[in-house]
This record gives structure tokens, C-alpha cells and sequence, in this order.
């Protein structure tokens, strides 16, 4: 347990912003090989990131006047709590993977440019769209369901953190690993890691599941059994996003970099949100 702990703080000191330092910094300690294994906390992070960003979502729904606009400005704010959280890590793995993809047809020359730590016109406009993406996703969610909107953040933000595991494990690291932030995850990742990754997203899951079902916390004029397929179209539309992502970085890089789980991430969880929207 003690391990499991160590591994999960150093799993949120790689991935957000959050404050592990001091005494409890040096407690922690770190390896490559401890990073390496907090790899499989990833989703873990995104239960964290996940819950914080969705209760003050949740708090902003019932702050606001009850207007048509409270889900969309709900839904921006809380999209820059997210970004603040994590210090806009995986936006920058998405800005670097468009400008790199998008900039050049060779491979060599698409991963210089994804090192490069500048921003071009591709990057830009990719996260520019992202981010509008999503703001207004989750306000056509919140206009449905203001319950709704809270638990599809909860359950993207770790569902989007889950799916870069496969990739970590199906995929060689073909990034600069003599410089490389995730030099550690170079490696594929363990049985053991992928497993723990996967619990930390079906506990998620079963937390969103029991919770709707226990409490009636979702108000809308939707059977429960519709309610939960239009959850597994959201997984199911997330899934196919990383199949696709997956399979555009074998055949551009034939392999991945720490900004591809980054982007990811992002993509993946826009296509929760628009899954889950359609199937509604």
C-alpha cells in the first residue's frame, strides 16, 4: 500500500500541478522505474482531476442563474479549472502533435518539429478548436441535464486517461529518450501497471453507475437503461478516437511520444462528450 501511494503522488507530481513538495516530496522519492510504474495511475490522476473539476462545476450549475447560458459559462470555467490543474500539459501534447503531424509529411522532420517547444499556426488553431469543442459540448450536455454534464466530466476525464495506457503498451517510444520527459515510459508498460490502470477506471465507472442508480442524481426524462447506453456509446466513441489515434501514429511515427498520449488524452475525451451528446 505504501508503494501503491508513493507511486500514485508521483503519478499527480508528473501529470498536474498540484503540490507534492517538501517532506512529503522527499517521502515520495523518485526512479525511473517508479515512474514508470505510476504510468498505470494515470487514470487514477484523472479521478482526482476528474472529481475536483466536476464538484466545482457542480457548485458553479447551482451559483449561477438558472438561464440557458449557466451550463456554457459552467462549462468554461471549468474547463480552465482543468487546464490550471494540469498546468495544460496535454493541450501541449496535442498543439505539438498538430504542428509536427500537420507540418510535415516525413518523419523525421514531423518529430523535430514536435520537440521544438515553439507553436505554430497548426498547434494553435488545434487547441483553439479543442478547447471550443469542448466548452460547447459540455454546455449542450449541461442545457440537457445539469447532473448529466457533471458526471460525463467525471467519467471523461478518466476514461481519456485510460486509453494511453493501451497505447503505451501496443507501441514503441520513438521520441528523443536521452531528452525526453517520458523517457521512463519509453518502456512498454507492465501487466501489473495496465491492471491497476484499468481498476482505477472501472471504480470510476462503477461510482458513476451507483450513483445515478442510487440516487436518482440524473433528472431527465431518460429510462435508466438508456441513460447507461448512451454512457457505453461515450466509451465506445472514446475507444474508436484512440484506434484512430493509435493507428495514425504507426503509420506517420511508428511509434509514439509523450506528446501523442498527451493528445490522446484530449481527443478522447472530446469524443466521450460527443458520443454520449448524439446518442441523447
Amino acid at each position: 500500500m505504501t508503494q501503491f501511494i508513493r507511486h500514485y503522488l508521483l503519478s499527480l507530481q508528473f501529470f498536474t500541478r498540484i503540490p507534492i513538495t517538501g517532506r512529503l516530496s522527499d517521502w515520495v522519492g523518485y526512479s525511473p522505474a517508479m515512474l514508470r510504474a505510476s504510468a498505470g495511475h494515470f487514470p487514477g490522476v484523472g479521478v482526482l482531476v476528474g472529481g475536483l473539476v466536476a464538484a466545482a462545476t457542480a457548485g458553479l450549475l447551482m451559483s449561477l442563474p438558472a438561464t440557458g447560458s449557466a451550463p456554457l459559462v459552467a462549462a468554461a470555467l471549468g474547463t480552465v479549472l482543468s487546464v490550471f490543474i494540469t498546468g495544460a500539459f496535454h493541450e501541449d501534447g496535442l498543439a505539438d502533435v498538430a504542428d509536427g503531424l500537420g507540418g510535415s509529411l516525413d518523419r523525421q522532420r514531423a518529430l523535430d518539429i514536435m520537440k521544438d517547444s515553439r507553436v505554430g499556426a497548426f498547434g494553435a488553431i488545434t487547441v483553439v478548436l479543442a478547447l471550443l469543442s469542448k466548452v460547447t459540448l459540455l454546455g449542450l450536455l449541461g442545457d440537457v441535464s445539469g447532473p448529466l454534464m457533471v458526471v460525463a466530466l467525471f467519467v471523461a476525464h478518466v476514461v481519456s486517461r485510460t486509453w494511453p495506457l493501451l497505447t503505451i503498451r501496443l507501441l514503441p517510444h520513438v521520441g528523443n529518450t536521452a531528452t525526453s520527459k517520458s523517457k521512463p515510459l519509453a518502456d512498454q508498460i507492465s501487466l501489473g501497471a495496465l491492471v491497476i490502470g484499468l481498476l482505477w477506471c472501472f471504480m470510476a465507472l462503477a461510482l458513476a453507475v451507483y450513483g445515478q442508480m442510487a440516487t436518482d442524481f440524473i433528472a431527465i426524462d431518460l429510462e435508466t437503461d438508456s441513460l447507461l447506453l448512451a454512457f457505453a456509446n461515450g466509451l465506445l466513441a472514446s475507444l474508436v478516437a484512440w484506434g484512430l489515434m493509435t493507428r495514425w501514429f504507426w503509420r506517420r511515427l511508428q511509434g509514439f511520444t509523450g506528446d501523442c498520449l498527451g493528445a490522446t488524452q484530449q481527443v478522447c475525451e472530446l469524443a466521450f462528450y460527443l458520443g454520449l451528446a448524439v446518442s441523447l
